[in-house]
């Protein structure tokens, strides 16, 4: 008479090792995104077309804004759009165009973005035209 062995198999998965390592993962991504810098220079452009300059905005190397060809603090940009959109003719095409000097990092030209983004107006950024 033979005596048979239960050999089941458990369907089961443990799940604690499994947040443990993604919780850790978490953590790594998250310090070392912070410590990573990008830096890349503005794309340069095929095409000649001219952007609208009813707002022009210019950032220099040395973070000093002028705002139609006149110095401006980056905390009075704001309220000086938000002026000039309501005396446009056209305010729903209102376009802020963005002029950075060459080598300008992104980090500079996004508060600008985001100053035509809380006016919910177009920004351009203009580049430098490509050389044949």
């Amino acid at each position: 008479m033979g005596i048979k062995k239960r050999n089941k198999v458990s369907a089961e998965f443990s799940m604690s090792s499994l947040t443990d390592i993604i919780f850790l993962l978490l953590i790594f991504f998250m310090l070392t995104s912070s410590v990573v810098q990008i830096s890349m220079e503005l794309p340069e452009s095929n095409s000649q077309t001219v952007a609208p300059t009813d707002m022009a905005v210019m950032i220099k190397l040395d973070k000093s804004l002028t705002y139609n060809g006149k110095p401006i603090k980056l905390r009075d940009l704001q309220n000086r759009v938000k002026s000039d959109i309501a005396k446009s003719k056209n305010p729903q095409n209102a376009t802020l165009s963005i002029i950075a000097e060459k080598g300008v990092k992104w980090k500079d030209i996004s508060p600008l973005i985001n100053v035509a983004k809380r006016q919910r107006i177009r920004a351009i950024m203009a580049t430098q035209a490509r050389k044949n």
